[in-house]
């Protein structure tokens, strides 16, 4: 029997409404396993369960004041594990907000709207398809 590794996805962002809303269009995909997280120290308390990909929102501080923002908690993933790919989710359309997050190695930058979750699909397809890239290129080279 086949057993097939659900994809761990960690989901952050404070604003209750929109996580809830994310957490039931990804749930509606049997391939995924969805955590979620109003701020990025709670992300990072659950780090260590090797979430395959994070949504991370940017601002982050819309319920506590003091929390880490977006770019805050994605430079200590990066510090815990660069490989985890944190797509950035802001309602800013801002090409200086963007440049910013990709400074930062975010895999990806996507504005809030009603074509965001269509969007995060195709991002979760690319890092799907680049890490099973990954996989054959690194079983080539250890047989070379």
């Amino acid at each position: 029997m086949k057993t097939e590794t659900k994809v761990k996805i960690f989901l952050v962002d404070d604003d209750a409404v929109l996580l809830k809303s994310l957490e039931i269009d990804f749930l509606q995909h049997d391939d995924y396993e969805i955590k979620t997280f109003a701020t990025g120290e709670l992300c990072m308390e659950n780090i260590s369960s090797k979430p395959d990909l994070i949504i991370l929102d940017y601002h982050l501080n819309g319920i506590n004041f003091d929390a880490m923002n977006g770019i805050n908690t994605l430079d200590k993933i990066k510090e815990y594990d660069h490989n985890i790919p944190v797509v950035m989710l802001s309602s800013q359309d801002d090409i200086n907000v963007a440049v910013n997050c990709m400074h930062h190695k975010a895999f990806d930058y996507v504005v809030k709207s009603e074509t965001a979750f269509l969007r995060l699909q195709k991002i979760i397809a690319d890092i799907l398809q680049m890490k099973d890239m990954k996989k054959q290129l690194n079983w080539y080279m250890e047989r070379a």
